[in-house]
């Protein structure tokens, strides 16, 4: 619907909701079969795995830390808040949303376990598998 404009615009594509990175945290796991916990603040936060049901996590523990807080990877400037705002998108292009963002997160992790699976298939037969990291 962008590229059909008559003239170049900017549109935002966005629920218009926001979450947290807990939130974010919370439903990635779930998606896993990982129920988590969430410990100290600032700096010290982690989350920490408190069930794990299911084989989609096998070497994960119940009690071990699955994610905690990097000062590496703060914004040189931290907002407070980040919202889109789809109004234009909405108006001029007559989109709306069609998942939620928790859906969105679950496609996500299905993608990556998926492609976790067939890199361990790849490397039990003896292929070399790069994986790349950002």
């Amino acid at each position: 619907m962008m590229l059909q404009q008559d003239k170049p615009q900017d549109f935002v594509i966005a629920t218009g909701l926001q979450y947290s990175v807990r939130d974010f945290i919370t439903w990635t796991a779930a998606a896993l079969g990982i129920s988590v916990r969430f410990e100290g603040n600032g700096v010290g936060e982690q989350a920490v795995a408190i069930s794990v049901m299911g084989n989609s996590a096998p070497a994960l523990k119940v009690g071990q830390v699955i994610v905690k807080v990097d000062p590496r990877y703060f914004r040189p400037t931290e907002v407070e808040t980040l919202l889109g705002d789809p109004s234009k998108a909405k108006a001029e292009l007559g989109w709306i949303p069609e998942i939620t963002a928790q859906e969105m997160c679950k496609e996500m992790v299905e993608h990556d376990l998926a492609q976790a699976k067939q890199h361990a298939l790849l490397k039990k037969h003896g292929y070399a598998v790069s994986v790349s990291v950002e």
